[in-house]
């Protein structure tokens, strides 16, 4: 039996200032769409106003980024291409995000976070664990969480809460989530009563514990996206992360872009 795809809801071009260098191509990865039998996906480009130690993030050219979503529309019209941005730290951020939120067409719009308090300001998760314990790291980051669905309405999606599991340190043995039970039961939470849906980041596949504690503490909606960033890591993993989904009762919509909830 074939695997019915859900959306990639996760996606970056050429236009996120991460992707270019890992070979990030907007057309090349609609033709891949095309080619696994992808129904539709999201280019949720990179917006970073958040100022790192000793690096800040170039702007997002918002005109030129629509202007290849249109051209890939009518490259690919079997295709559903939705735009999207993946806004970093937008609660810290509230009115530069709103004004561009209002300058632009956004289908879909996820929020996530990437840093962590270190000497000097603020750092990427993974050059946070070389200068703090690695447990201080995914507590300081995990309690962020509530303060970003709070202090932000930008966002309909919550991405890679797993973050810090991605970066965690090769020396610090196995990433344990029971270790962080209270933190992430807590993120979780804050997040399901804001009624917006946790995402399904295949990066590193997300623990079904996790996601467990997510229906446990009242999340009723879930969806899939791969991180792309190049063409060839389109819906990786989505095969196990839909098994789990499905596992844990969520189900499709009627769309296939539409949030996996449940019944």
């Amino acid at each position: 039996m074939t695997l019915e795809l859900p959306a990639d809801n996760h996606v970056h071009s050429e236009w996120s200032w991460d992707a270019g260098r890992r070979g990030a191509d907007m057309a090349a990865t609609c033709a891949r769409a095309v080619e696994i039998g992808l129904p539709a996906l999201a280019f949720t480009e990179h917006l970073d106003f958040t100022a790192w130690v000793g690096f800040t993030a170039p702007p997002l050219d918002v005109d030129g980024y629509l202007d290849a979503v249109d051209r890939c529309r009518h490259r690919f019209p079997s295709l559903r291409i939705l735009t999207g941005l993946e806004l970093g730290e937008p609660h810290w951020h509230t009115e530069a995000v709103t004004k561009l939120l209002a300058g632009g067409d956004f289908e879909r719009v996820v929020g996530s976070l990437h840093t962590v308090p270190v000497a000097g300001g603020l750092a990427e998760v993974g050059p946070a664990f070389a200068e703090r314990p690695a447990a201080d790291v995914v507590r300081d980051y995990l309690l962020e969480i509530p303060n970003l669905v709070a202090g932000s309405d930008a966002f309909e999606v919550l991405t890679h809460i797993d973050y810090t599991a991605r970066k965690w340190p090769i020396a610090a043995g196995p990433f344990d989530p029971y270790a962080f039970e209270e933190e992430f039961r807590l993120a979780l939470r804050a997040l399901a009563g804001s009624g917006r849906a946790l995402e399904i980041n295949t990066t590193v596949p997300l623990s079904p514990v996790i996601l467990g504690w997510w229906r446990d503490e009242g999340g009723t909606a879930v969806t899939f996206g791969s991180d792309a960033h190049n063409p060839d890591e389109l819906a990786r993993g989505f095969a196990g992360a839909v098994a789990m989904a499905e596992a844990h009762g969520f189900t499709p919509g009627p769309r296939p872009y539409d949030w996996w909830s449940r019944s």
